[in-house]
């Protein structure tokens, strides 16, 4: 009997498995792939949620730099005002990528892998006025791709490889209209090698189509390396640096192994990262063109001199950081360019507290509202570590009290000029650690000379 309802279970225990198998199996596979469906929408979600969006003077901002992006999602809000796509993996520029932000007036597309841009890429944008197209790989492009933007004031194409022949003829007409003049500045041929390194709005269009300047086909090489020296030399701001619009113009050469400051200046500029070079000398006038600067960073370079004017035309300057470098002491007039100034940092230089330290102090000392930092001697060693404010209180502490308050022009004007004629020996009554400009004369005494 017990062998009997032992069968009969079995039987009936069989055909249960392979049906229930099957079912499970399939519940699982279906779990499985629901579970790998939730995770891809929860990855496109957080890839959204990645993307910054905020509000800066009442216009709406995007930001979806550095998220590997390939293409505009459609999800985006449509009523944004400015779209930041730099430094994703975007190739090409389909027609009608970007109609639905029909509100758009930036367009950053910098460090991209951008190598073709179709003719109706761009349409809808009747808007937009700023698009940067730097750092990228385009070699060809035609006036179309910038007929559906009337209102287009800034075009950055430069740090492309440009191909000098008859199919960018039109775009190169269209940049060298005199009206638009901030289109495709310092864009510049890559190639053929008879127009290497010539500029984009310089070029003579009419040569463009002959058969002088089409693309070099040799491809041992060594032509073109009999060509080069028609490069400029200079390190140029448009191939070494990134520039950034938004939310302010940007020019970051930050760490880029500069030894001087680089050409080419985009005169557009609010704000200029020179810092982590290694700059050893500020020349007169090496930043004329950039007028709308209001903050320069140069610390942590190897400044060690400032020439006279070096700052001429940064009449509007706010900040300027010169911490972290191997400054003594600034020339006679470095600082007179500099009207607007509210920030100087000082920081970490080897200030030297003699004579030519006073004219750094004077100025400080008649621009109240200047804020600065790091004003402390470091040579000579009896003075290490003092406020160069008060080494400067020092240095006539011992004056005669009616050659501070008085005196005729020709005892102001006996002096010279010069350290030297105001060093004597040590006089009697002299504290120990006075520096050398405190000493008597023996002769003459001490003259006071007023700084203009």
């Amino acid at each position: 009997m017990r062998l009997l309802i032992t069968l009969l279970l079995l039987l009936l225990l069989r055909p249960a498995e392979p049906r229930r198998g099957p079912r499970s199996g399939a519940v699982e596979r279906g779990a499985r792939s629901r579970v790998r469906g939730r995770d891809r929408a929860g990855v496109m979600r957080r890839q959204t949620q990645e993307c910054k969006e905020y509000i800066e003077a009442g216009e709406k901002y995007l930001d979806c730099q550095d998220r590997q992006l390939t293409a505009v999602m459609q999800h985006w809000p449509k009523d944004i005002h400015h779209l930041l796509l730099a430094r994703n993996k975007i190739q090409v520029l389909r027609d009608n990528m970007f109609s639905q932000f029909s509100q758009l007036k930036s367009l950053d597309l910098q460090q991209n892998h951008i190598s073709m841009v179709e003719d109706g890429a761009f349409s809808g944008l009747s808007a937009l006025t700023t698009l940067l197209l730097q750092h990228n790989r385009l070699k060809t492009a035609t006036e179309e791709v910038l007929l559906p933007l009337p209102r287009l004031t800034y075009l950055r194409l430069y740090d492309n490889p440009w191909i000098c022949n008859c199919q960018l003829d039109s775009l190169v007409r269209n940049i060298q209209v005199p009206s638009n003049r901030n289109l495709g500045n310092y864009g510049k041929c890559a190639q053929p090698l008879s127009l290497m390194g010539k500029k984009l709005k310089g070029l003579k269009v009419e040569t463009l189509c002959s058969g002088d300047n089409q693309v070099d086909r040799n491809q041992d090489g060594r032509q073109g390396a009999g060509l080069r020296p028609k490069l400029t030399k200079k390190t140029e701001a448009t191939s070494m640096c990134h520039t950034y619009m938004f939310p302010k113009p940007l020019l970051d050469c930050g760490n880029k192994d500069l030894n001087n400051i680089p050409s080419d200046l985009p005169s557009d500029l609010v704000k200029m990262d020179l810092s982590r070079n290694t700059i050893k000398h500020l020349r007169p006038k090496q930043f004329l063109l950039s007028k709308d600067l209001k903050l320069l960073n140069l610390s942590s370079n190897s400044l060690q001199r400032i020439d006279t004017a070096a700052f001429s035309g940064l009449l509007h300057l706010r900040e300027l950081d010169l911490s972290n470098n191997s400054l003594h002491y600034f020339q006679y007039g470095v600082l007179e360019d500099l009207y607007f100034i509210r920030k100087l940092s000082l920081d970490n230089n080897p200030w030297i507290c003699d004579y030519n330290i006073h004219y750094l102090n004077y100025w400080l000392k008649h621009h109240p509202n200047v804020f600065h930092s790091g004003l402390i001697c470091s040579e000579p060693p009896e003075f290490r570590g003092w406020r160069v404010e008060d080494y400067v209180k020092t240095y006539n502490s011992e004056c005669p009290k009616d050659r501070q308050t008085g005196g005729g022009d020709t005892e102001q004007g006996g002096q010279g000029g010069t350290n030297n004629e105001a060093v004597g020996e040590t006089g009697e009554g002299q504290e120990e650690g006075q520096p050398q400009p405190l000493q008597e004369r023996k002769q003459k005494g001490i003259e006071i000379i007023r700084l203009s």
